[in-house]
């Protein structure tokens, strides 16, 4: 694949540069392993590749780009006969590291939360999980792996603008399923 993409123009390397980490990272989350991760998202560089010219001439790559990733995440986990495991590998990465986890701590300061870290996690990422797709793939990317609201933008290919208001939705939707009073200032 090296070789493919130095071969290829500079936006694509660009783009490959840009946007491998976030499209390993959430095929690792959904696919719940390493090997299917690195298998998959080579495969959809390998595609973006070979019709580079097909993609650039679509109305928003970055679009284009995010929901053919996606596309290809499902349908991996429909082959296997299996739902996505980004809850279980979310709750399971953020028991290991709970004590240093800040994604948590501020959650339960604003939502002024009394039980324990872990249960709270696992409630938060199972309720993540019924989230709409687009709400669920910016908690995704903005808290679970630390992208910043405009890297999450740029990643899903939609507006720093479209990150901030599915993010106020999913919190809301977050609060009022785990019974949480978010005040009317809360993003």
């Amino acid at each position: 694949m090296t070789e493919l993409i130095n071969a290829m123009p500079l936006p694509f390397r660009a783009f490959h540069t840009g946007f491998h980490r976030p499209y390993y990272e959430y095929a690792r989350i959904q696919l719940g392993n390493e090997r299917d991760a690195n298998e998959l998202v080579h495969g959809t560089f390998l595609y973006l590749a070979v019709n580079w010219q097909h993609c650039t001439e679509q109305p928003d790559f970055h679009s284009y780009a995010w929901a053919l990733h996606k596309e290809r995440v499902a349908t991996e986990l429909m082959m296997q006969g299996r739902p996505a495991a980004g809850p279980q590998t979310m709750v399971f990465e953020r028991a290991v590291k709970a004590a240093t986890d800040v994604v948590i701590e501020t959650f339960r300061a604003r939502f002024h939360a009394q039980l324990d870290e872990l249960e709270h996690t696992i409630g938060l990422y199972a309720a993540m999980d019924r989230l709409p797709e687009r709400q669920f793939d910016v908690m995704v990317l903005n808290y679970a792996l630390g992208f910043t609201t405009k890297r999450t933008a740029q990643t899903m290919g939609i507006t720093p603008e479209t990150v901030r208001t599915l993010r106020c939705s999913a919190k809301r939707r977050l609060a009022a399923e785990l019974g949480f009073d978010m005040k009317d200032d809360d993003e």
